[in-house]
């Protein structure tokens, strides 16, 4: 339990926290004006209009339809729909997956503009056809109510970064060639290989982009560099790669052995402009389950690097994984606050992994908060493979997601299904979280879908509670011998297949399901979980939506759902989300974790809802599209929106 003096120091923290973020944006607190809503994206909104004693009235108020959709006919991916929206000076900006951004009157749903960038629909985006959202930035040396007085910032999907008048949806013509920037001119550039699908970071007058890269194909790929651009003139300022051209080696490694690339900052960056930083996320190196030819610790793959907002220049770094063969990318955002810990108010960055680790940092030097143990953990039984000795692991928090499986948790909605699941997890190996991939075959658990997704968390400073969604979804990892990587032998089962080309063993993946097609550990498979962050312990957890009758009808399910897509919290005292493969949106009372109210949704909402005040009444805005890799979902173009009724 908290102490009644920490209750009495949280009114302190949300005052701190709120004139810190005052002075980093000029919005309001009826607006949402990034991706998290502050730049340190906390997903924290102090509207509560819509509150426990009333949510029970949030009604449908307009839907609006994108007209985007693709279903992967006509030589193009299949798109979805992950669009969290921006509100400022009274107007809604959300982007599509096919990089349309529009303007939206925010109580009707209208459209006001659109600005269609004419992308390549026909690419293999790797990350299929998605987007999550804009970013702003208001120039002062424009007068209010001139061209490009606000801009909004769009990067790519065929690597382009974008300014437009927030007005008129026109380019600014000052910004680079006509309104926008190039993204290709990075070592190892392949068109569709790299391409972005998140907002642009903005700190003071620079516009910082980082790149999503295809995941498993080759060990050489393009750099994963991250670049800030002059807000006003697009111009390259400075940028930074995670793996250094130059790396430091081992006495035993020559350079022209070392073969990787990526490492990069795929997910959502955040800022603190008071201490000139610039929040970066780190992706795995290439190929994510081989790392032969990258040896050591592949630094600062894995990681949460804090770098000088005007210079690019390194100030810290931590990394979550050590030489990663588990595609256990930082995927969630990174988290900036405030906690009050043994009397101070400590700055904090708050990173998760898709470990189920939750790392607490200090602001300023990067060193953990709470005590994080080097682990040892399993080697490698792969020729020419070298697995970090140890891990981190934090202390607290506790794990959010399991880390272990035994035959013992076999789980099948039939006794069929689960005699085959018993089976397969006894004849794979799994020695805990950190088991690397072999021959034979490997359980890698959470699974790459599991623990802290790119879903990422919200955070109510006044009670220093944080809330995430967490998947539980073991995955089988299998390597496979070039020499055998195309035969039909070894192609027996449904999944996927990757080459891995320039390294000895491509790589075979799926999820640990049984002939049912569902997971084979009990569930609940995702959960919405609230942490404390003082006491650093798991405060409530609850099972997550559902998947009943996933891939076809099923016997009676119990809840917990895969679920993609964020959380939000409100000064109301309630936790909204959609995420889950059951088309809800929900919302929790952030105190006990019950579920207050739910609204079906046209299709699954795999995205991070937001909430902003029109004319004096609340609005909850998400965007229900289905998942661009989920199959059992259709395509869909939907953004709806909820308000109290009368």
């Amino acid at each position: 339990m908290r102490s009644r003096n920490s209750l009495h120091i949280a009114p302190i923290l949300f005052i701190l926290l709120s004139a810190m973020f005052a002075t980093a944006q000029s919005s309001s607190e009826d607006d949402w004006p990034n991706y998290g809503n502050d730049p340190g994206g906390m997903r924290y909104s102090s509207l509560a209009e819509i509150n426990r004693d009333n949510v029970s009235r949030l009604k449908l108020a307009w839907i609006f339809h994108t007209g985007d959709i693709s279903d992967g006919s006509h030589d193009r991916r299949r798109s979805g729909f992950e669009s969290t929206p921006i509100f400022v000076e009274d107007t809604l900006f959300v982007t599509t997956g096919f990089n349309r951004v529009i303007a939206l009157d925010p109580e009707t749903g209208h459209q006001l503009w659109a600005y269609d960038p004419h992308i390549d629909l026909t690419l293999e985006y790797g990350d299929g056809l998605i987007n999550r959202g804009v970013s702003t930035w208001v120039d002062p040396k424009i007068s209010s109510g001139q061209t490009c007085h606000r801009r909004i910032y769009e990067a790519t999907l065929d690597a382009r970064l974008i300014a437009l008048d927030a007005r008129t949806g026109k380019p600014c013509l000052d910004f680079g060639d006509y309104g926008q920037v190039s993204l290709r001119d990075v070592p190892g550039y392949r068109s569709g290989w790299y391409h972005m699908t998140s907002p642009p970071a903005v700190i003071d007058d620079l516009v910082v982009v980082g790149s999503a890269i295809d995941d498993n194909a080759r060990a050489v790929m393009p750099a994963g560099v991250v670049r800030a651009f002059d807000a006003r003139t697009g111009a390259l300022q400075w940028s930074w790669d995670p793996i250094p051209v130059a790396p430091a080696l081992t006495a035993n490694t020559k350079p022209a052995e070392r073969q990787t690339g990526a490492a990069n900052a795929w997910s959502i960056m955040a800022v603190d402009p008071e201490r000139d930083l610039v929040l970066v996320p780190t992706g795995s190196a290439s190929p994510d389950y081989y790392g032969g030819l990258r040896p050591g610790d592949d630094k600062w793959a894995n990681s949460v690097v804090a770098l000088r907002g005007k210079t690019g220049e390194m100030v810290w770094g931590f990394q979550l994984v050590h030489h990663d063969l588990w595609d256990y990318d930082s995927a969630a955002p990174p988290l900036v606050t405030v906690l009050r810990l043994h009397g101070q108010n400590v700055p904090v960055v708050i990173q998760g992994n898709k470990t189920g680790n939750l790392f607490v940092l200090d602001r300023d030097t990067g060193k953990p908060v709470f005590p994080v143990e080097e682990r040892p953990v399993p080697g490698s039984d792969v020729a020419g493979e070298v697995a970090s000795p140890t891990e981190p692991f934090p202390v607290a928090p506790p794990p959010l997601a399991r880390q272990t499986i035994s035959a013992d948790d076999a789980w099948g909605p039939t006794p069929a299904d689960l005699e085959f699941c018993r089976k397969q997890i006894s004849a794979l190996r799994h020695e805990g979280i950190f088991t690397p991939p072999s021959l034979k075959g490997t359980i890698e658990t959470p699974g790459v879908l599991g623990g802290l997704t790119w879903s990422g968390y919200a955070f109510d400073p006044r009670n220093s509670l944080l809330f995430t969604n967490s998947n539980n979804l073991p995955t089988k990892v299998m390597l496979i011998p070039r020499s055998d990587f195309w035969k039909d032998e070894f192609r027996i089962e449904d999944g996927e297949y990757s080459p891995q080309t320039g390294v000895p063993y491509g790589m075979f993946r799926r999820f640990l399901q049984s002939p049912s097609d569902m997971p084979c550990v009990a569930p609940p498979w995702g959960s919405l979980i609230a942490v404390d962050m003082v006491e650093g312990k798991i405060r409530w957890q609850v099972p997550l939506g559902s998947m009943q009758d996933f891939g076809h009808k099923q016997p009676p399910t119990p809840p917990g759902s895969l679920s993609l897509g964020g959380p939000i919290v409100t000064a109301g005292g309630l936790v909204f989300i959609g995420a889950t493969f059951d088309p809800f949106l929900r919302a929790f009372d952030l105190e006990t974790g019950k579920e207050l109210w739910k609204a079906q949704l046209p299709n699954s909402g795999h995205a991070t809802p937001m909430t902003f005040r029109h004319k004096g009444k609340q609005y909850v805005v998400i965007a229900a599209g289905g998942h661009d890799k989920i199959s059992e979902e259709k395509p869909s173009d939907e953004l709806v929106a909820f308000t109290l009724s009368k």
